[in-house]
C-alpha cells in the first residue's frame, strides 16, 4: 500500500512539472507573438535598436528630425552642420502643445532656432483622448505662430478614445483638422503610425491630407497609400544633441519640400 501510495506521488509531481512546463512554454510563445507582432513585425512602431546601428533609407536625399523636451538642451552650433548618413539635416519638426493646456517646455527656444540655424521647421499638436477636439484647435492656434516658410501644421494623433466609436473619433480629427486648415489656408500632416492609420483614419475624407508615417527599423516603408515624411527610427544620434533623436526623410526633393511650406 505505501509503495503504491509513493508511486501515486511520484507520478503527480510528474504531470504537476509537465503542467507547469507546458503553461511556461505557452505564456513565452505568446509573449514572442506578441512582441514580433506589434514591435518587430514589418508593420511594428516604436521599439528601440536591437540590431546595433541606425539603417538609413536608400533613396532619399531629404533628411530631418524631429525634437521635443526629451532632448533637453540642445547645441544649435553643432546641429547646424549635422548629417544624417551622407545627407545634411535639412528639415526640424518640433513639439509644440499636447492637449488643450499643455505647451512644451521646450517649444520656444527650440521653434525659434530651427528658424534662426537655417532649418525648415514645423510644429506639431499631440493629440490628447482627455480633451476635446475643437478645445485642442484653439489650443494649438493660440499658442504657436506659423510663419511663412515654415512646414503646414502637424497633427500627431496616436490614440482613440475608449468610449469613442471609430465614426466618433473620426469626427473629432476632422474638427482639429478643419480649424486649423481654415487659420492657415493649407491642408495640416497627419502624424501617425501604419497600424493606427489602417485601423481608424482609412477613410476617404482622410485622403488628401499630408502623412507622417512612423515605421521603425525597416529598410522599406509598408505602407502603400500616398505619404510626405517617413519617421524611420527613434535612436539616431547627432552632434548638439544628447540622448537619442528620431531621424526623418521627407518623400522628395528639396524643391518638393519647400513648395510644401506655407505661403
Amino acid at each position: 500500500m505505501a509503495k503504491r501510495k509513493k508511486n501515486k506521488n511520484k507520478s503527480s509531481r510528474l504531470l504537476s512539472n509537465k503542467a507547469w512546463w507546458a503553461g511556461g512554454l505557452f505564456v513565452a510563445a505568446v509573449y514572442i507573438l506578441v512582441f514580433y507582432f506589434f514591435f518587430v513585425g514589418p508593420t511594428g512602431f516604436r521599439w528601440h535598436a536591437l540590431y546595433g546601428d541606425v539603417n538609413y533609407p536608400e533613396g532619399f536625399e531629404i533628411q530631418g528630425i524631429d525634437v521635443s523636451h526629451y532632448q533637453g538642451n540642445i547645441d544649435w552650433e553643432k546641429l547646424r552642420n549635422a548629417m544624417i548618413g551622407k545627407a545634411p539635416v535639412r528639415f526640424i519638426i518640433v513639439k509644440a502643445t499636447e492637449g488643450a493646456s499643455v505647451v512644451d517646455e521646450k517649444f520656444s527656444d527650440n521653434f525659434n532656432n530651427a528658424r534662426e540655424y537655417g532649418f525648415i521647421r514645423g510644429a506639431y499638436h499631440f493629440y490628447s483622448v482627455r480633451s476635446a477636439a475643437r478645445d485642442q484647435a484653439h489650443f494649438f492656434l493660440e499658442k504657436v505662430k506659423l510663419e511663412e516658410g515654415d512646414l503646414p501644421p502637424v497633427l500627431d494623433v496616436e490614440h482613440k478614445p475608449e468610449e469613442l466609436t471609430t465614426e466618433e473619433f473620426q469626427k473629432d480629427v476632422l474638427t482639429w483638422l478643419h480649424i486649423v486648415e481654415d487659420k492657415y489656408d493649407v491642408k495640416p500632416i497627419i502624424y501617425t503610425y501604419y497600424k493606427f492609420k489602417q485601423q481608424y483614419l482609412s477613410d476617404s475624407r482622410f485622403d488628401d491630407y499630408p502623412y507622417w508615417i512612423a515605421h521603425y527599423y525597416a529598410s522599406k516603408l509598408e505602407y502603400k497609400g500616398e505619404w510626405k515624411f517617413w519617421q524611420h527610427t527613434d535612436a539616431g544620434k547627432l552632434p548638439g544633441i544628447n540622448g537619442y533623436v528620431d531621424f526623418n526623410i521627407y518623400n522628395g526633393s528639396y524643391y518638393d519640400l519647400k513648395q510644401l511650406t506655407i505661403k
